[in-house]
């Protein structure tokens, strides 16, 4: 019976951290891939002049508007990501005429980065 305890201890430890390590890997990558370009929050007005890419917190509360669930947006960021095109932009027509298309990432994510990215901006960002 102190075996079936421990053991089970253990299991609710482990599922336990499992979506925090997803979130701290999400996290991690986005630093080293995404953040570059996109940065986590609006900057001040003044520095808004020196933005490349749209903040990911705008880009997400449009992803979040268009797409019902988390998975549909996973699906729709990872299908962007690597084929982008101005028939696939949620974004505002203002967005693309002052940033451009976004590069396509196709050699610079993997599939798995990509879907890792995505679930944690889906966790993390927009509204």
């Amino acid at each position: 019976m102190k075996l079936h305890l421990f053991t089970l201890s253990l299991l609710v430890l482990f599922l336990g951290t499992v979506p925090s390590m997803a979130q701290e890997k999400g996290s991690a990558l986005f630093e080293e891939k995404c953040a570059a370009c996109h940065v986590k929050q609006r900057p001040p007005f003044e520095e808004m002049k020196n933005l490349i890419a749209p903040p990911i917190m705008g880009v997400m509360t449009h992803v979040k508007d268009a797409k019902a669930t988390k998975t549909e947006a996973v699906n729709f960021i990872n299908d962007y990501i690597f084929d982008p095109t101005p028939a696939k932009a949620l974004c505002m027509k203002q967005s693309i005429e002052r940033f451009g298309l976004m590069p396509s990432q196709k050699g610079a994510l993997t599939k798995e980065e990509a879907t890792e990215i995505a679930g944690y901006l889906y966790d993390n960002y927009g509204y």
